[in-house]
Formats: structure tokens, C-alpha cells, sequence
């Protein structure tokens, strides 16, 4: 299988939503639903509207992302 390079960019949490998914808005103006991914989720990272996050988005579909960590 070919391996692919994830796509990092910084968004501001916009709206927290059930299941731990939260909606992201970049700074191009597009928005992004999102959820928490691996280390973040186990270090129970509690995220509110107005929180700076680094995301990561797959080339293949860009309306989806990962919350890889939290920027204070």
C-alpha cells in the first residue's frame, strides 16, 4: 500500500459536539469537523470554543480532520 503524508494545519475550535467531535474553523475561512486522536484522547484533553489546535487532514477528503494536540 502506498503511504500518504498527512496534512498539518492550525485551526481554532469553533463548537464542541457530541461524541467528542468538535467544529473547526481554519484560518482560510473553511470549517472542519473534527475529532480527538490518540495521545491527545488518552491524556483526556478538554477542549472549549476558542482553543488554538494543530490538526491533521488526509489529502482525500479535506471536511474531516484529526486534533492532534492542543496549542495554549
Amino acid at each position: 500500500m502506498a503511504s500518504f503524508d498527512g496534512i498539518e494545519v492550525e485551526g481554532r475550535v469553533m463548537e464542541a459536539l457530541p461524541n467528542t467531535m468538535y467544529r473547526v474553523g481554519l484560518a482560510n475561512g473553511h470549517v472542519v469537523l473534527a475529532h480527538v486522536k490518540g495521545k491527545a484522547r488518552l491524556e483526556a484533553v478538554q477542549l472549549r470554543p476558542g482553543d488554538n489546535v494543530r490538526l491533521e487532514m488526509t489529502p482525500f477528503d479535506l471536511s474531516v480532520g484529526c486534533i492532534v494536540s492542543n496549542k495554549k
